[in-house]
């Protein structure tokens, strides 16, 4: 076991590696770079990306009527006064030691900024892995306990509704009926909290707080509902056909010992072993149409606007930051599988 956990710690650095070279070489020739905005600006054109054409050898045409000195500052300020290679390998030291940079546009460390913003998808992520699991495993059971009922019927039809209906579209329909749209005002527009937040009392900040994050989160987990409650369903149902449950019944052991004490292990293996990879996606990538439909600034939003920004320092920071966790992420994975299921064994894997 300890032998796989090595080898697969090994395993991420080249991976690591791999993802953020890959991610570095294309940012080299995305037009609208930092420089090329500065420049733009400066010629009173406004953001200059969409105008830039993209050739970093004529800063892409954005150099014309600027001085040679002030580009050069502009450059030096960006850190594009050195070569890519040298560039690329002065963020793998920083890197190394969670240095992720500066933001160009922000002014902030890239720490500060993923900090600021993670509280927002903390939220979203928390309620909508916690609602999730909470109701998708229990109406699994019952669905596989009564296979082919009408309740099966009902709640297919429902779940499969929802997973049909894209959360950002959900989203605006709960915004028009009970956001102050055409017809009810029962909840807040915008963010997590109100103005006056700092002045409510503790059950106060409680109640506005849910209040705030009722419409994102149902948003957010109408569509999750229909994955983990049809593979509740389906392992349970290939577990109560083996061979085992029928000894078990057969020795006469109450049917809620047999389901919770021998199925209920079992059957949850798949979704024990996807639970690592989906706290991190819930926690910490957010949702960016939720967040922008409901105004709410979290890493989501803040991933998109680097990109359209083309702030490297941030994308960089946050796809190390983000591939680093599901690496993790993934191998908590099989260490929980093997802790969950001990015929389970990684001797000759990834040999």
């Amino acid at each position: 076991m300890m032998r796989y956990i090595g080898k697969r710690l090994l395993l991420m650095i080249p991976t690591l590696l791999g993802v953020l070279f890959l991610t570095f070489v294309v940012n080299q020739f995305v037009p609208g770079g930092p420089v090329e905005q500065m420049v733009s600006e400066m010629r009173g054109k406004g953001g200059g990306g969409a105008e830039a054409g993209g050739s970093q050898q004529a800063l892409y045409r954005g150099q014309q009527g600027i001085d040679a000195e002030r580009l050069a500052e502009i450059k030096v300020l960006y850190g594009f006064d050195k070569p890519a290679p040298e560039r690329f390998w002065m963020m793998l030291k920083g890197f190394a030691t969670f240095d992720l940079g500066t933001s160009f546009f922000h002014q902030k460390s890239v720490w500060s900024l993923i900090k600021e913003k993670m509280p927002v998808s903390i939220s979203l992520g928390f309620w909508a892995l916690a609602i999730t699991y909470l109701i998708s495993i229990p109406v699994g059971i019952a669905k596989a306990l009564r296979d082919g009922s009408r309740f099966d019927t009902v709640t297919s039809f429902i779940i499969m509704s929802g997973y049909a209906i894209p959360g950002f579209v959900l989203g605006v329909v709960l915004l028009v009926l009970f956001g102050g749209g055409s017809f009810l005002q029962w909840f807040p527009l915008r963010g997590l909290t109100s103005d006056n937040w700092a002045q409510l009392s503790l059950s106060g900040k409680v109640l506005d707080y849910l209040w705030h994050i009722t419409l994102p989160v149902f948003a957010e987990v109408v569509g999750s509902f229909a994955v983990i409650t049809m593979l509740t369903k389906n392992t349970f149902i290939e577990e109560i056909r083996k061979q085992y449950v029928l000894t078990a019944r057969a020795k006469g052991l109450p049917e809620r010992t047999v389901i919770y004490r021998h199925i209920f292990r079992n059957a949850l293996l798949p979704l024990l072993t996807g639970f690592p990879a989906a706290f991190i996606g819930a926690f910490f990538t957010g949702s960016l149409l939720i967040e922008t439909l409901f105004s709410l600034d979290g890493l989501g939003m803040l991933s998109y606007n680097a990109i359209m920004q083309r702030d490297f320092p941030v994308v960089m920071g946050m796809l190390f930051i983000f591939t680093l966790a599901g690496l993790f992420a993934k191998l908590i994975s099989d260490i929980s599988y093997v802790l969950a299921d001990p015929r389970v064994k990684f001797e000759g894997v990834a040999s």
